[in-house]
């Protein structure tokens, strides 16, 4: 049989992208190298006693993270499933399998920082509720004190989770060494969402009870989560996966396979090489855009300490008026398609990441923004915005009165798009091919 003429492979490579906004679970993650696949593909054509294989699973990740024990799952959203759950029912199979009914469970709070409320595809609060807890919100958005977290530590309280990400909120909270001291004052294990974490030790160190780390991000491996931690609750946290509540979440042989493939690779890759050529790659990518009027550049570390950096692409409002989400859908809608990192469209910049970028990638990239150098020039700078007060957004009405500029500031921003209505139009509205 002659794969060649399956249609799925002629639909790749009409719709494969350039990816430079990250390891983005909406655009596949990433690009799973070729030592990897073929772990993956030994594995689909045998059969395997899964308990096994995730004892193997179990002791790389050992290996690996400096924790006593793990499992593989179908993703961390699966592993703050299993994780929560472990903590609820300890290794008890009967509550195991109770769950989401808590009638009979002890513990069944969560407690967690208002300002970790975050969406990351899904309300994280929602991924609490499936398991049958119910989330116990610490703080303010802005702010979050230590008083505050030990107040919302009751005798009900299971575990205490935390977010590693940059939707958190980045300041004005407790630190993550405070949320895990007041947790253990109180006999409280604490997990952490690290999906898109880089290190694979620091969390472990820091004396976190489990830490959750996605196997197809940086590790490119094929979709997985990687649940780490006390072997204790790991063990409870593998029942959950193989008779409780994570059995709607199950990772197959493949998921399994390649997640401890990605482990091992990561071990011995030459990192510092690795980040080298990013850089390279990125600092091409802004000698080239430099010389693009009505552009504005700036590296960007990575909020949290991945070691990244990142391109800040914004307009410079004395040459041109383009609105910012207007470039990042040119870009999008191109030939080929460009997915810039646009998290923060509404404080009027996207950024362009390098670690997903393939050989050509930075020329092509450059080669769509020169294409769209008319579209940024033929906008005009507005009336009324000149350099003598430097950069703001407020203009002044007929009477000198200071009035607000509603096209730029961030509180009325307009995505223009409504996730529901994208998923109504689903999928007819992407069968372009």
């Amino acid at each position: 049989m002659n794969i060649k003429s399956f249609p799925i492979k002629d639909w790749l490579q009409h719709n494969t992208i350039i990816n430079v906004s990250g390891t983005m679970t909406a655009l596949g993650a990433s690009m799973v190298p070729e030592e990897i696949r073929q772990c993956v593909d030994e594995s689909l054509g045998c059969f395997v006693d899964m308990d096994a294989l995730q004892a193997k699973a179990s002791s790389t990740i050992a290996k690996s993270t400096g924790a006593e024990a793990g499992c593989i799952t179908a993703s961390v959203a699966s592993g703050i499933c299993i994780s929560l759950a472990a903590t609820m029912t300890g290794p008890d199979l009967g509550l195991v399998e109770d769950l989401p009914d808590t009638g009979k469970v002890s513990k069944n709070e969560v407690v967690i920082l208002k300002g970790h409320v975050v969406n990351y595809g899904s309300n994280i609060n929602q991924k609490i509720h499936l398991v049958g807890a119910t989330p116990i919100e610490v703080g303010t958005v802005t702010v979050a004190e230590p008083y505050q977290l030990r107040h919302a530590i009751t005798e009900k309280t299971c575990s205490g989770l935390w977010v590693v990400s940059h939707h958190t909120v980045q300041s004005g909270l407790l630190n993550l060494q405070t949320f895990i001291k007041v947790c253990h004052e109180k006999n409280v294990p604490v997990i952490v969402d690290a999906a898109s974490e880089y290190d694979l030790k620091v969390f472990i160190d820091m004396g976190v009870d489990i830490v959750l780390y996605s196997g197809h991000k940086f590790l490119s491996g094929p979709t997985s989560g990687i649940v780490a931690g006390e072997t204790a609750l790991i063990k409870s946290a593998y029942m959950h996966q193989s008779n409780g509540i994570g059995r709607a979440m199950k990772a197959g042989k493949e998921s399994v396979v390649g997640a401890i493939a990605a482990l091992q690779r990561w071990e011995i890759i030459d990192h510092k090489t690795l980040h080298e050529l990013e850089y390279k790659n990125l600092t091409q990518i802004w000698k080239g855009l430099s010389k693009i009027p009505g552009l504005c550049l700036e590296e960007l570390p990575d909020p949290t300490g991945n070691p990244i950096t990142r391109l800040k692409v914004s307009i410079d409002s004395t040459v041109s008026c383009l609105e910012i989400g207007e470039l990042c859908k040119a870009l999008y809608q191109g030939n080929p398609t460009i997915v810039v990192r646009d998290h923060h469209l509404d404080l009027g910049f996207f950024e362009i990441d390098p670690c997903n970028m393939k050989p050509g990638d930075p020329e092509t990239i450059i080669r769509r923004f020169q294409e769209l150098q008319s579209l940024i020039e033929k906008n005009s700078p507005k009336s009324g915005m000149t350099g003598v007060l430097g950069p703001r957004f407020s203009n002044y009405d007929t009477k000198g009165i200071p009035i607000v500029d509603t096209d730029n500031v961030a509180w009325t921003y307009d995505r223009k798009g409504d996730r529901e209505e994208t998923l109504k139009c689903w999928p007819e509205s992407y069968l372009t091919q």
